[in-house]
């Protein structure tokens, strides 16, 4: 027999209610540890929030938990996405219906057909009604119904009311093949267009997208501006990016910077230091193996990364959208 358990059909949550300080500064730490790809340190400091009532802190609470078994919907994770979906969060419905609570799990949303179904009936009014976060929601809801149509034009109605997680998502699409483009050039500028507009809302991944086609487009000066921009507002990828340009300049027509091999290492340490970047550690151990760095310079970068790196907010992360696989 299955259980059906009541949705408040009310709003798409930002959270249930203002934090208490403590609270706060659990979940803070808990979304900083997640973003740099550490759920499970995470997820102390996440239950901390979730169980104060925090909308949010429970959605990625599940989202830790799924980590923990290759993406897969555990019954933990399930316990925590079915806490949000009582407060109204349609991604956590989305959850719940990719992995099966309903069908598999007898976890029914009470009045619907399934979880998708229970998160249309929440986001649609809000959307039809102009909130652009809804619409992107959208986006995503018309995924599970297989109908690539409508979720297209949803995503466009959502980058077009300005929500800027959408129109990083259509730039991307538009570089992938999205849309018709009588050449190569005009589909860089249109991809270039919408990126613009989420970068200049201060949105990194769209400064990053910034960056990309304006490398694409071999307007190296100008892709160089916006990936030190992204660095300086924690964007990993871009750190990296920052951190190898002043290593060795030669490495990429972008770096408009001259060598300063110490600055280099130490903005690679501090990612190290911050983030556990398996990648950077092995590059840099190459780097030391084969001598292109003194043990003299490292002393001195990993000085600096104490003084200048390490610490700067906002924090590293990588940026993960909040409805990812």
């Amino acid at each position: 027999m299955q259980r059906l358990l009541s949705v408040a059909l009310l709003v798409l949550p930002i959270s249930t209610w203002a934090l208490e300080p403590e609270a706060q500064a659990a979940k803070n730490e808990g979304m900083r540890l997640y973003n740099i790809g550490h759920s499970t340190a995470a997820m102390p400091y996440l239950r901390q929030a979730a169980e104060a009532g925090d909308v949010d802190a429970m959605y990625y609470m599940g989202e830790a938990e799924r980590r923990q078994q290759m993406m897969g919907l555990t019954r933990a994770a399930m316990e925590w996405y079915l806490k949000a979906a009582a407060e109204g969060d349609a991604y956590s419905m989305l959850q719940l219906f990719r992995g099966g609570a309903c069908t598999a799990g007898d976890r029914c949303p009470e009045g619907f057909e399934d979880w998708h179904h229970a998160a249309l009936a929440i986001t649609q009014p809000q959307a039809e009604a102009g909130d652009p976060d809804a619409m992107l929601a959208m986006y995503h809801i018309q995924r599970m119904f297989e109908a690539s149509r409508r979720a297209g034009e949803w995503l466009e109605r959502a980058a077009e009311a300005g929500q800027p997680e959408a129109q990083t998502l259509l730039g991307r699409q538009i570089l992938s093949g999205r849309g018709w483009y009588l050449t190569n050039s005009r589909r860089l500028g249109a991809a270039e267009a919408w990126f613009r507009q989420a970068a200049e809302q201060g949105y990194v991944p769209g400064m990053s997208g910034v960056a990309d086609v304006l490398t694409r487009q071999e307007r190296y000066e100008e892709a160089w501006e916006w990936t030190a921009r992204s660095s300086e507002y924690g964007h990993v990828d871009q750190r990296l990016g920052v951190g190898w340009c002043f290593f060795d300049p030669s490495r990429h027509a972008w770096c408009s910077v001259e060598k300063d091999a110490t600055k280099g290492w130490a903005i690679l340490h501090a990612i190290v230091e911050e983030s556990g970047d398996t990648t950077v550690r092995l590059l840099m151990r190459e780097l030391r193996n084969g001598d292109e760095i003194s043990e003299p310079e490292i002393r001195v970068a990993e000085e600096l990364a104490e003084e200048e790196w390490i610490g700067r907010e906002p924090p590293l992360s990588r940026f993960p959208p909040r409805f990812g696989y």
